[in-house]
């Protein structure tokens, strides 16, 4: 029986799940965002209830934003400040009494679409996260892919070319990582904002949201047109270098903004465009879990920690 909790932002959605992931119980908290023992005490919690739905000691995985430091065994995360500096898989460890499987959110996302997914029965996938940010995660066999310091799939940290931003007239935006003209700036769903906002589109309210930008566009509006336009090619080139870096056999798309169906309609020939003649597309599909595949995510790293842990010790 296993916890699998997705943290986010704003929220935690816990889902406990029976030996064959099947969904027994669902629920959304609250996330203490700047207090640590705060954030302790909550997934203490949270594990608790779902020992009690499922009457055994569960197995327990969560998908966090962020990193960890392989040198200081230190989380990093930009959104939960709370996290900042911890050796949250101790910490987390001491508090339940148990192993906890620790993955990062995008990955768990991954994960899960590669098990019973969009992904199922494909040799490779790349998860496609578009939500406040722009992530992802990598599975080769239904195994994640973490890499050296974990950060496979962090495509939302790579740098847009230079002739991009020409081509479009669009400025070198900072990220909070560090770097500079981060992919996240421009694609993710505040980014969308950022280029309506760009293109003279904000009004005394500020720069409407990427549901209402692709509304504007459905209802004939040129300029929130254009930005859906820059947006998609700024996309289809970052989606492009990651067929060049990885050939993944499928893209599953994650996050707010794959509830938009240009994206699946467009994204193939835009991609097209960035690859040199011969290269394939491989298929741009929708998510089977949606909103739940974090948290069924980090349930299955937590089954796959098990299992991993029982053959070794035989």
């Amino acid at each position: 029986m296993y916890c699998g909790i997705d943290v986010g932002g704003t929220k935690m959605e816990w889902v406990a799940f029976d030996e064959g992931l099947a969904e027994m119980h669902r629920e959304r908290v609250a996330t203490p965002t700047g207090d640590f023992p705060a954030f302790l005490e909550t997934v203490h919690q949270l594990v608790q209830a779902a020992d009690r739905v499922l009457g055994v000691r569960s197995h327990v995985g969560l998908g966090v934003p962020g990193i960890r430091d392989g040198a200081s065994g230190r989380h990093l995360c930009s959104n939960i400040p709370a996290l900042n500096g911890q050796r949250l898989d101790e910490a987390l460890m001491q508090r339940l009494g148990r192993p906890v499987a620790l993955g990062n959110d995008c990955q768990c996302f991954a994960l899960s679409e590669s098990h019973g997914g969009a992904a199922e029965g494909a040799p490779s996938m790349f998860g496609v996260i578009l939500g406040t940010g722009a992530g992802g995660g990598c599975c080769v066999g239904g195994r994640l892919i973490g890499g050296y310091n974990g950060l496979a799939g962090e495509w939302g940290h790579w740098s847009i070319p230079a002739r991009m931003l020409a081509l479009h007239d669009l400025p070198l935006l900072d990220c909070p990582c560090g770097l500079r003209g981060c992919l996240d700036r421009y694609v993710s769903g505040p980014g969308m904002g950022r280029l309506y906002r760009h293109l003279g589109g904000a009004d005394a309210a500020g720069a409407p949201d990427a549901e209402a930008i692709a509304g504007r566009a459905e209802a004939g509006e040129a300029l929130a047109r254009r930005c859906m336009d820059i947006h998609l090619d700024l996309l289809a080139q970052g989606l492009a270098s990651l067929v060049m870096a990885l050939d993944p056999h499928a893209f599953v798309l994650g996050g707010g903004l794959s509830k938009l169906s240009r994206l699946y309609a467009e994204l193939p020939a835009a991609m097209a465009r960035h690859l040199f003649k011969g290269v394939q597309v491989p298929p741009i599909l929708r998510p089977v879990f949606g909103d739940a595949g974090g948290a069924r995510g980090a349930a299955l790293l937590a089954r796959q920690q098990r299992a991993d842990g029982a053959r070794g010790a035989r």
